[in-house]
């Protein structure tokens, strides 16, 4: 097999609106959000960061702003907090900068996912790529995209991260992946996407898009650019995929790790306590409620 090249770039989706959070995101994106003392598009950043990826580009759209200034670096107010010794409470968005170069692009209108990855084609090029949305958080000892990498770096093909779910009636609510087990642990060839299907056509291995994971490779580029509307009439990342996997090997990893997704109030809330009570003080202070 020839050698893979190395993945170091990502892309991240933040152009979505945030409906859900309103009012909270009439003026505020939705990846924003905290959960506790960081906004949730921070721990997918952090993740890739982690993972060895080293140039990232977020597609945003209007009000969106909010996402550059955060991970740009203010050196006046980080002279103020030195002085008042509170310095170290930006540490983590410090050393985010020193491991990664950021960069921006708009999605001019809401056509869908897979519209918003081809305004990035052109900063990613030929290259291998990561690809997330803006608001899943994986909880893992190795970072999610780090797993992939390393499935991608033995395979040469693209990867999606994938869980595993036993309730059928709880699969009909999210993607599915259809393949064949490999004989490689926790690896499969996938066969097909299904976006939402019934009980009776539920992937019979029980794969779910559990958080938005990828590492693509350029082949990916001609079938999104050719890649018709489709469900509510926009243009999708995961039909793209689909078509993908039925020309080349395309491969499912069924990762290590807790997903949580922060697309609406309860979940985000529920993402916030899990993380709360990792945290020692915070358990402590709040254990009592429970």
């Amino acid at each position: 097999m020839a050698k893979t090249r190395p993945v170091r770039k990502g892309i991240i989706l933040v152009a979505g609106m945030g409906t859900r959070f309103l009012p909270a995101t009439k003026a505020m994106p939705k990846e924003m959000l905290p959960v506790l003392d960081k906004p949730v598009v921070q721990y997918i950043v952090e993740e890739m960061a982690a993972s060895g990826i080293k140039e990232i580009i977020f597609v945003t759209s209007a009000q969106k702003d909010a996402i550059e200034n955060h991970f740009d670096r203010d050196f006046d107010f980080e002279k103020t907090l030195e002085e008042k010794g509170k310095l170290d409470r930006l540490d983590s968005l410090i050393e985010l900068s020193k491991k990664v170069r950021f960069f921006y692009t708009r999605q001019s209108q809401p056509l869908g996912n897979g519209h918003a990855m081809l305004c990035a084609k052109e900063f990613i090029g030929d290259e291998p790529f990561a690809f997330s949305d803006g608001d899943s958080i994986i909880d893992a000892k190795t970072p999610v995209i780090k797993q992939l990498i390393s499935v991608y770096k033995k395979q040469g093909s693209p990867v999606i991260g994938v869980q595993r779910l036993e309730d059928k009636e709880a699969m009909t609510k999210y993607g599915n992946v259809y393949g064949k087990p490999l004989r490689q642990d926790r690896t499969f060839r996938v066969t097909e996407f299904k976006e939402k299907p019934s009980v009776k056509k539920v992937s019979p291995h029980g794969l779910i898009v559990g958080g938005m994971r990828y590492i693509f490779t350029k082949d990916i580029w001609p079938l999104l650019e050719k890649q018709g509307q489709g469900k509510d009439g926009e243009i999708w990342v995961a039909d793209a995929a689909d078509d993908l996997a039925k020309k080349k090997k395309f491969l499912a990893y069924e990762y290590e790790g807790t997903y949580f997704d922060t697309g609406n109030k309860i979940a985000l809330l529920k993402t916030t306590l899990h993380f709360a009570m990792k945290d020692k003080d915070i358990k402590n202070q709040i254990s009592h409620l429970f």
